[in-house]
C-alpha cells in the first residue's frame, strides 16, 4: 500500500478484513435518531457538499492503519479506519445497485466494481465474522431483503446504513450516481502498513492519543496485547488468541447493550467488582488504576484473569438487560426506572455469583428504593460510603443479599435527629422531595408504578403492567403550564399560587401516550377529561371530577397526596 493513495487504489486487489477482536459496525442513521445529526448523515452531506462546490482539489477520506496478514500479501486487517471503511463500501454498493437498475454498467464502471466491491467470488471487504454473512447477503450480494434474523446491534446498523443510502439514493438521476462515483474512487487518503501485530497497536495509541480519542476499553485492549508482546515470552501467542476471542465476545455483547449503557462504564464497575471496592476511580483514571497494575511483575496473571472479568461482566450485563429484563418484572422496573449506576456493581456479582433469578430480582426491588431515593433527594453527601461495606462483604464465599437489604432499609428509616449520617435519603427526605417539580422520567416512572397500582386494586394475582407497553409514554401537565386563551377554560385561575405549587406536581401529573398528548394539546379541560380512556389513572380523573367540574387546587392536592401516600408506602 502506498502511503498517499486513492480510496480505489486502496482497495483494489485486496482483501480487507475488519478482525473478530476490533469494534463490530458502530455508527448510526437518521433513520434511528431522528431528532440528531449522526454519522452517516454527516457522511452523505460532506460528500454532496464536495460534489456542488468548486473544489479543485480530491475529496479526501483520512487516514488507515493496515497490519499485513502474515504469508497473505494482498490480505489486511484494517487497525484503525474500519468504520468509515465500512461506510465507503455500505454507500458504493447501494449506489452501484441504483445504477445497475438504471442501466448496464460500462467497461469502466464495471472495473472500478470489480476493484472496490466483488470480482468473481473475491469480495475485497469483510466485516467481524459474526456480522461478515448478512454483510455479504444483504449489502454485496443483496439476495436478502427482510430484516429477519438479525443478531446484533451492528448487523442492524449495517442494514439501517444501507437501507438509508438506498433510500437517499432512490430517486437520483444518472448524473448523480456518476458524480458521486467519481468523487469517491479518485478520492485522496493516506494509509500506513505495517507487517505484524505489536507496531499496529503502537501505531494505535500513537494516532488516536493525538487525534479522536479512543474509549478506555479501547486503550485497555491496545495496552494489554502490547504488554503480551513485549512480556509475554513463550505464552505471547496463546495469550494474544485468549485475549483477541474475550474481545471478541466484548464486542458481541456491547452491540446488545450499548443503548443501555456506555462501555466504559462497564470498564469502570468491572474494576469495582474486580477489587471489591466501590471507591474505584472514576474515569477517566480507570486507566490509571490498569496502568500501575502493569508495572508489576505479575501484569501477565492481571491481564489475562480482568481480561476475563471484563468478557463476565459484559455477558452478566447482556443477559441483565436482555433476557432477564424480560422475564422478570423487578429487573424491568429498574432498568426503567434508569440512573442504576450505584446499583450495577452489586448486580454483576449477583451474576457473578450465579443466584438465582428470584434472588436478583429481590435485590433489584431494593436497590430500586435506593435508586430513587438518590434521584430524587439530590444530596451531595456520598452515597457510596454508606453501601460499600455490604458491597465489600458480598463475596463469592457470601452470597447472602439480606445485608444488602438491610442496610437499605436502615438508610430508608434512619431518624435524621440521631442517626444523621445514615439519614440523607430517608422517609423524610423522601417525603419533601415529592412535593414540587421533579424530573419528568422520574415522574412518568412513578406514574406507571401508580397505575399498576391502580390496576392492582381488587386483582389479586393480577400481572403488572410492563412500562414498555405504553406506546411512547409522556408526561402530561393536566393543567397546561401556559393557560389557555379561551374562558371558561375549565381549570383554576393562573394566579401566582396556583403557577408556582400546583402546575408542577404528582397531583397534575398525567402519564400519557405520545399520540394522545400531541391530539390533546393545550385543550379546555373538558375536552381533555373526555379523552382521558386508556389508563386507569386517566378514568380515575374522570371519577375525581364531575364532567362540568373545574380541576381546581383542591382536587390536585387531593390527588398529589394520594400518589405520595403510595410511594411512601412502597419505597
Amino acid at each position: 500500500m502506498n502511503a498517499s493513495t486513492t480510496i480505489e487504489e486502496m482497495i483494489d486487489r485486496k482483501k480487507i478484513i475488519v478482525p473478530n477482536y476490533q469494534r463490530a459496525y458502530s455508527w448510526d442513521t437518521p433513520i434511528e435518531n431522528i431528532d440528531r445529526e449522526t454519522h452517516t448523515d454527516v457522511f452523505l452531506s460532506d460528500l454532496e457538499e464536495y460534489k456542488d462546490s468548486d473544489a479543485n482539489s480530491q475529496y479526501h477520506f483520512g487516514h488507515f492503519l493496515f497490519e499485513q496478514i502474515k504469508n497473505k500479501d494482498e490480505e489486511f486487517y484494517v487497525i484503525d479506519g474500519q468504520q468509515r471503511l465500512t461506510t465507503i463500501v455500505i454507500f458504493l454498493s447501494a449506489l452501484f445497485k441504483k445504477l445497475k437498475n438504471i442501466r448496464n454498467l460500462n467497461d469502466d464502471e464495471e472495473v472500478c466494481y470489480e476493484n472496490l466491491i466483488k470480482r468473481r467470488n473475491a469480495i475485497r471487504f469483510s466485516t467481524v465474522r459474526y456480522d461478515n454473512q448478512l454483510f455479504i447477503d444483504y449489502v454485496i450480494e443483496q439476495t436478502k431483503s427482510d430484516h429477519n434474523g438479525l443478531e446484533t446491534e451492528s448487523a442492524r446498523r449495517i442494514v439501517k446504513t444501507f437501507d438509508f443510502f438506498e433510500q437517499k439514493l432512490s430517486d437520483k438521476p444518472e448524473e448523480y450516481l456518476t458524480s458521486m462515483l467519481d468523487i469517491i474512487r479518485k478520492s485522496t487518503c493516506t494509509t500506513h502498513q505495517v507487517q505484524d501485530e505489536s507496531t499496529a497497536i503502537q501505531m494505535f495509541i500513537f494516532q488516536n492519543n493525538r487525534g479522536k480519542r479512543p474509549t478506555n476499553l479501547e486503550v485497555v485492549k491496545a495496552q494489554f496485547m502490547y504488554n503480551v508482546h513485549l512480556y509475554g515470552g513463550d505464552y505471547k501467542d496463546e495469550l494474544i488468541r485468549e485475549i483477541r476471542n474475550r474481545f471478541e465476545k466484548i464486542y458481541k455483547s456491547i452491540s446488545s447493550i450499548e443503548y443501555h449503557i456506555n462501555e466504559d462504564d462497564v470498564l469502570l464497575y468491572t474494576l469495582r467488582v474486580y477489587f471489591h471496592s466501590l471507591w474505584e476511580p472514576n474515569a477517566p483514571n480507570a486507566l490509571d488504576r490498569i496502568n500501575k497494575k502493569l508495572l508489576e511483575e505479575d501484569r501477565l496473571d492481571f491481564i489475562r484473569s480482568f481480561t476475563r472479568s471484563l468478557e463476565d461482566c459484559f455477558l452478566y450485563l447482556s443477559i441483565f438487560f436482555g433476557e432477564d429484563e424480560q422475564k422478570n418484572f423487578e429487573i424491568h422496573s429498574l432498568i426503567t426506572l434508569g440512573g442504576i449506576a450505584i446499583a450495577l456493581p452489586f448486580i454483576i456479582k449477583a451474576y457473578k455469583y450465579d443466584l438465582p433469578l428470584n434472588a436478583k430480582g429481590k435485590l433489584c426491588s431494593s436497590l430500586e428504593n435506593l435508586v430513587l431515593r438518590h434521584r430524587l433527594i439530590g444530596t451531595k453527601a456520598y452515597m457510596r460510603s454508606r453501601i460499600n461495606g455490604v458491597f465489600e462483604a458480598f463475596t463469592e464465599n457470601n452470597k447472602d443479599i439480606s445485608p444488602i437489604i438491610d442496610r437499605i432499609e436502615r438508610m430508608k428509616t434512619a431518624l435524621s435527629e440521631s442517626e444523621s449520617w445514615w439519614a440523607y435519603w430517608n422517609d423524610e427526605k423522601l417525603e419533601e422531595s415529592l412535593q414540587g417539580a421533579m424530573n419528568h422520567s422520574v415522574a412518568k416512572y412513578l406514574l406507571w408504578k401508580y397505575e399498576i397500582h391502580l390496576e392492582q386494586q381488587g386483582n389479586a394475582g393480577y400481572n403488572p403492567t410492563r412500562y414498555d407497553s405504553i406506546v411512547l409514554p409522556q408526561l402530561e401537565h393536566i393543567a397546561p403550564t401556559t393557560e389557555p386563551e379561551g374562558r371558561p377554560h375549565g381549570y383554576d385561575n393562573y394566579d401566582d399560587e396556583f403557577k408556582n405549587q400546583y402546575l408542577n406536581c404528582l397531583g397534575n401529573y398525567l402519564l400519557i401516550s405520545k399520540s394522545h398528548n400531541c391530539a390533546i394539546g393545550n385543550t379546555p379541560f373538558a375536552e381533555k377529561r373526555a379523552s382521558y380512556e386508556a389508563l386507569k389513572q386517566h378514568r380515575e380523573i374522570q371519577d375525581l371530577v364531575p364532567e362540568e367540574g373545574i380541576w381546581n387546587k383542591e382536587i390536585i392536592q387531593m390527588r398529589k397526596e394520594k400518589i405520595i401516600a403510595f410511594i411512601m408506602d412502597n419505597f
